[in-house]
């Protein structure tokens, strides 16, 4: 289920929740409208944060991960995503239009891999030198490269810096698509394999085809 639903979900069974303790309240047990009210608010809490737990107990289950393992995953997602944000704004303010599309490239790359990781917490672990190495090398570069760069009388040094930190992003750039290869490497084994069965299907349906069309000549 995605965010959206979520939260659709949790909203409808906490708006439901109050809706019926105020009415059990005011009608059945003769409570007084304001603290009908009361109860009724606090309900819906109970059940929003009820409801809550017992998606996100289902969703650890579906994705393999214990609570400790959820916890520390969400943790280490919570400060990638600061992160990125950091270098997406860092990567827009660099003005060198020659590197443009690459670094459009690593924009979508690095939240391509958030976005997998953060729907599918235990592939984490297949991208932990992008969370714990590559992100911050990306990100300390970018922002240097924006400072060096805005400075209103650039020498021959800070050119030389400049293009050197250009040329380190690019491959940067590089490493970082290989880690989201890796965190899909599985998938595209997968579809190997099925891509491979329904060759071998269509294959055997047209020789037995063949076969049948054979015999019915003879």
């Amino acid at each position: 289920m995605n965010r959206f639903l979520s939260i659709m979900f949790k909203g409808f069974i906490s708006i439901n929740a109050t809706i019926i303790t105020w009415l059990v309240s005011f009608f059945a047990f003769d409570q007084s409208f304001l603290l009908s009210s009361s109860f009724s608010v606090a309900g819906g809490i109970v059940m929003y944060a009820i409801s809550s737990s017992i998606m996100k107990i289902r969703f650890m289950k579906k994705s393999g991960v214990t609570r400790k393992e959820y916890r520390y995953i969400q943790e280490n997602l919570a400060e990638a995503k600061q992160k990125i944000f950091r270098l997406n704004k860092a990567l827009i303010s660099i003005r060198h239009v020659p590197s443009w599309k690459q670094r459009i490239d690593l924009i979508r790359m690095t939240r391509k891999i958030y976005s997998i990781t953060k729907n599918e917490p235990k592939r984490f672990y297949r991208a932990d030198s992008f969370f714990f190495s590559h992100l911050d090398s990306a990100v300390e570069l970018s922002e240097r490269y924006v400072f060096l760069s805005s400075q209103p009388k650039r020498n021959d040094e800070i050119e030389r810096a400049l293009t050197d930190t250009r040329e380190t992003l690019e491959n940067l750039t590089k490493t970082i698509e290989q880690d989201l290869y890796d965190l899909i490497s599985n998938d595209l084994d997968q579809l190997h394999f099925e891509i491979d069965v329904a060759k071998n299907t269509l294959k055997n349906k047209k020789d037995i085809k063949i076969n049948d069309e054979s015999r019915k000549l003879k």
